[in-house]
């Protein structure tokens, strides 16, 4: 392929040495455009450079790439976004899919399946991972009924991190605020998302208020 003809990858990651490895992984076959630490800076690049394909890892300062792919598909609902994460969870595959992602990818996976995705995405077409594709599909099929009692299902960690969100804090800040990891609040309000039916940041915020579990 002539180098003035690759697609255009823009990349999100707040691990530089991560982004250095892909960047080499990446340019025989793609001209990598930009790369940018957190969910907002991506936001921003992607609206300046309009990249083919975006490759977003989940967890990112200010924004995850989640919630980042949910803004960048309202900016462009054509925009081209591949996960690529050390989360294994279905529960994040199957939120990043219903935002609009074209790919999910595991970080220790072989590097050519990143690059599989990428070339899938560009077609149009959604890749996970095989290691995830299976459960990914079973869950996705399987909707549960949503229990009457909303908020009962929910756990009492699932509803400290509702309130936390729906006052504006970030990810981060309620990671400080109840000592766990960032990774685990983002886990928990994934599981929300799909234990309520829900779908943005805003939607949590709205059934928290709704259901008093904060106050305007």
């Amino acid at each position: 392929m002539s180098r003035l003809l690759r697609p255009r990858v823009l990349l999100a990651d707040d691990h530089l040495i991560v982004a250095e490895g892909l960047k080499r992984l990446l340019d025989p076959e793609f001209e990598l455009v930009g790369v940018v630490e957190d969910g907002r800076a991506l936001r921003e690049a992607a609206k300046k450079l309009r990249p083919d394909v975006i490759v977003a890892d989940i967890t990112m300062p200010h924004l995850s790439g989640i919630d980042a792919l949910v803004q960048l598909k309202k900016d462009d609902p054509k925009a081209k976004v591949v996960i690529l994460t050390m989360h294994r969870e279905v529960a994040y595959a199957r939120r990043a899919l219903e935002a609009g992602a074209l790919g999910f990818v595991l970080k220790h996976s072989a590097p050519a399946e990143l690059v599989a995705a990428i070339r899938t995405a560009l077609d149009g077409r959604t890749y996970v991972t095989p290691e995830l594709a299976g459960e990914v599909l079973r869950a996705m099929s399987d909707e549960p009924e949503r229990p009457v009692d909303q908020v009962a299902s929910l756990t009492s960690r699932q509803r400290e991190i509702l309130r936390l969100l729906a006052e504006g804090r970030v990810a981060k800040e309620i990671a400080d605020a109840l000592a766990i990891s960032t990774r685990t609040v983002e886990f928990h309000k994934y599981q929300m998302m799909d234990a309520l039916g829900l779908h943005t940041n805003a939607d949590l915020v709205h059934f928290a208020i709704k259901h008093g579990i904060v106050e305007i």
